[in-house]
């Protein structure tokens, strides 16, 4: 066994795994002590994964922070742009792509923890052809931009500046599309540790390479998109060396395989549900920044409302490690068959996200007058933000719970189920009120961040409902999904 080679399926990895379920299921020891015991083996079989996955998400989406805080610096304008440009049409793609990649993700970490190791590398190479061909619409969509931007409604000077920024982020679709499926690879593994390495080293080739293009060479918001596209392919290109390279990915990719092109109807249909899963929620705040655009103040409200979600966006990248993590463990226990370490996995991990994002809620109040200055500069934006900082730290309360929740879904294969509640929530309930509040009643960016908080509210029902449905894996492995078996 070449367990050494990998860590991810070394002895003493799987022997925590057995143990944990032992534990779990011995009816005989007092319930206290099984959980403590629990508890611990846990957090070793969790940390390797969450505190990588945590650090690749936020470096990550520094990249994209930094790229606004460039154009931030240019002014006002062009802060609005970028917001636009990132929030408004950029987020789209991401959604799309992250979405479909999460089909990789139920499928390899349930592979994995059945140790058919030859399908991980399968099942990336058919995302990634599934990924590029998405892509090539996406690209289309990013051209027209402008027209697109003015028929919604922003304005005519707003939406040109953004268009710019926009067409700079064509490259990056592609490098979205090859960069979810290795890391979703990878991440079923537990193999993070690289990627977090190779995204530090990426932020700062790209600080500097950004800082160069945009204030000395003078191109702006569309060097700046372009330094962002670019960044994202340097990610792509060293995760895919390591892989090649690697012997702890030895038995989980041997080469490119004409079998990637092979079950690609069945694959897509789990792709489409992962991707309706995860664009029904930041969908949902690509609209947000839409209708913020169409406030009667519409450069501040977009300013103010982008601060406040930029900085949620960092403490959502937290989450989404725990997410990752959730994912991983849950799919790798499933796949092993040990129902009862899967569902403890979920109670530990949100327990830890939850007490972790309140932390970072207090330090947003205690600096909610002087945070925007790392944005922008001008005080009345700074005011605008802090006036909805109370909002902004309820929202990253709950927030501590529903990524996490996802990752349970797409480690199970539920992403059918969260999409509906998704539609509900997002669709149903909050861009209504929103719309209604938000220009009826003049109230403004406050009332978007206001029923951000009504619909992450509802994911408690579905902490409820992810308890009832863990009762189900008892006493019954839960299979692979379609197409493994056949190969």
């Amino acid at each position: 066994m070449a367990g050494g080679d990998q860590r991810g399926d070394s002895p003493s990895s799987h022997e925590l795994s057995g143990r944990l379920e032992g534990i779990l299921a011995d009816g005989e020891a007092p319930w206290a002590r099984r959980a403590c015991k629990a508890a611990a083996l846990e957090v070793r079989l969790l940390a390797p994964i969450a505190a990588p996955a945590i650090v690749v998400y936020v470096l990550n989406n520094v990249l994209s922070i930094s790229t606004q805080i460039f154009c931030g610096h240019l002014g006002n304008l062009e802060l609005a742009a970028s917001s636009l440009g990132n929030n408004g049409i950029q987020i789209f793609a991401y959604g799309l792509m992250l979405g479909m990649g999460s089909a990789v993700e139920t499928l390899c970490g349930q592979a994995y923890g059945a140790h058919k190791y030859d399908m991980l590398g399968v099942y990336m190479q058919r995302s990634t052809v599934l990924l590029m061909a998405t892509g090539v619409p996406l690209a289309v969509i990013y051209a027209f931009s402008r027209p697109i931007l003015v028929l919604l409604g922003e304005s005519p000077e707003i939406a040109s500046a953004a268009a710019v920024f926009v067409y700079g982020l064509v490259p990056q679709i592609f490098a979205y599309a090859a960069n979810f499926p290795i890391q979703k690879f990878l991440q079923a593994q537990s193999i993070v540790a690289p990627s977090a390495y190779i995204s530090a080293a990426t932020l700062v080739l790209h600080l500097v390479v950004g800082w160069l293009v945009v204030y000395q060479l003078g191109m702006g918001l569309l060097g700046a998109s372009l330094v962002l596209s670019l960044s994202w392919w340097v990610i792509v290109a060293a995760q895919f060396v390591y892989i090649a390279a690697s012997k702890r990915c030895r038995r989980t990719w041997t080469g490119f395989s004409w079998m990637a092109f092979s079950g690609l109807p069945e694959f897509l249909k789990l792709s489409t549900a992962s991707a309706v899963m995860l664009c029904l929620e930041t969908w949902y705040f690509q609209i947000l920044i839409l209708l913020a655009g169409l406030l009667d103040d519409p450069q501040l409200a977009l300013d103010s409302l982008t601060v406040c979600m930029t900085l949620a966006g960092w403490v959502m990248m937290i989450s989404i490690g725990f997410n990752a993590a959730a994912s991983v463990r849950v799919g790798n226990e499933l796949g092993a068959g040990h129902p009862r370490a899967a569902a403890f996995s979920v109670v530990v991990v949100t327990a830890v996200s939850f007490v972790i994002t309140v932390v970072m809620a207090v330090v947003f109040l205690m600096f909610r007058d002087y945070i925007s200055y790392i944005f922008t500069e001008g005080e009345t934006v700074a005011r605008a933000v802090s006036d909805l900082c109370p909002f902004l730290a309820a929202t990253l309360i709950l927030n501590g719970i529903q990524p996490v929740l996802s990752g349970v879904a797409v480690g199970c294969g539920w992403q059918k189920i969260v999409a509906y509640i998704n539609v509900g929530c997002y669709y149903f309930v909050g861009i209504p009120l929103g719309f209604l509040l938000g220009f009826k009643f003049h109230l403004g960016a406050k009332t978007l961040i206001l029923f951000w908080i009504t619909f992450r509210t509802d994911w408690n029902k579905e902490v409820e409902e992810a308890k009832k449905r863990l009762n189900q894996w008892e006493d019954k492995k839960q299979p692979l999904l379609a197409g493994t078996v056949d190969y």
